[in-house]
């Protein structure tokens, strides 16, 4: 397991205070704002530690002020029901006395009926792309200096992007953006796990297509985005260890808010989840 896949795994085991409540810490990067992600998946974690012999199956959640990366959040969970079929709960996770982030979360037993889905996108496999090897090597010179910086830390997700010429300027005429998704090692098989770890990474690229129309990138000094609601709904088994393509795009951007969507589907084309998120996009007036 990679160092990278062991600390998010840590950063997710939450520890245990009271009934109810639990403290989660934020990795030591020099962030100046918690990564949206971290608290969505932290999260969701407090809620499966209140809940038996049921998987998540959607959260719909608000980030109400930035966090603080250098103390613990607390998450307070509240049980609002225990039906036959389905489960609520209510988390809400407080820094300095205040609440920064609000989530529901629905538990449901697995049943069986009628079926359909969207198709998956017919996009390069992970395999024809530019590896993380690659884009080191090759790709990374001619990148932005942040785009750079991000790429060169170890991280526990590797992202490989099928449009990844976005980053050098290039303009998406369709406005979609497609990337391949997977953790740097391998996870435990406890399926809670790999929700929370699949909550943790829906955040990282989806704000950003909402500038893929304008061939325009977060990355860029004069922008600036944060996360305003996310919302994820889990249909099917998958393991966060695999590849997943997570196919984005964005239906609107107006008033300095993007709306974003976009589907996972598994390699073989099943689709495990969707989300959907609005998020601030300012430009600054430097």
């Amino acid at each position: 397991m990679s160092a990278a896949v062991q600390e998010l795994l840590t950063i997710l085991d939450l520890e245990p205070l009271e009934v109810n409540l639990f403290r989660g810490r934020s990795p030591q990067v020099g962030w100046q704002r918690v990564f949206g992600g971290q608290v969505i998946g932290q999260a969701l974690v407090a809620a499966c530690r209140t809940v038996e012999n049921r998987l998540a199956h959607s959260m719909h959640a608000y980030f109400i002020l930035p966090g603080d990366p250098k103390v613990p959040i607390i998450y307070d969970v509240e049980r609002i029901r225990d039906g036959k079929s389905f489960t609520t709960r209510h988390v809400k996770a407080i820094q300095h006395g205040q609440p920064i982030f609000s989530m529901s979360v629905s538990f449901h037993n697995d049943e069986g009926g009628f079926e359909h889905q969207a198709k998956m996108p017919d996009v390069p496999g992970p395999e024809e792309l530019p590896s993380e090897t690659d884009v080191r090597e090759r790709i990374l010179p001619m990148m932005p200096d942040p785009v750079r910086r991000y790429y060169e830390r170890e991280r526990p997700i590797e992202l490989r992007p099928v449009e990844y010429a976005r980053y050098l300027g290039k303009k998406i005429e369709d406005g979609k953006f497609n990337v391949w998704i997977r953790t740097t090692g391998t996870l435990p098989d406890d399926p809670a796990i790999h929700q929370c770890v699949l909550a943790y990474a829906s955040d990282m690229t989806l704000l950003d297509t909402a500038l893929v129309p304008h061939g325009r990138t977060l990355f860029e000094k004069d922008l600036m985005g944060a996360s305003l609601d996310h919302a994820l709904w889990l249909h099917r088994p998958f393991r966060a260890d695999d590849w997943l393509l997570y196919a984005q795009d964005s239906p609107n951007l107006h008033g300095a808010r993007g709306f974003s969507r976009g589907l996972i589907f598994k390699r073989d084309g099943t689709l495990v989840a969707s989300v959907a998120q609005e998020g601030l996009v300012r430009q600054r007036h430097l």
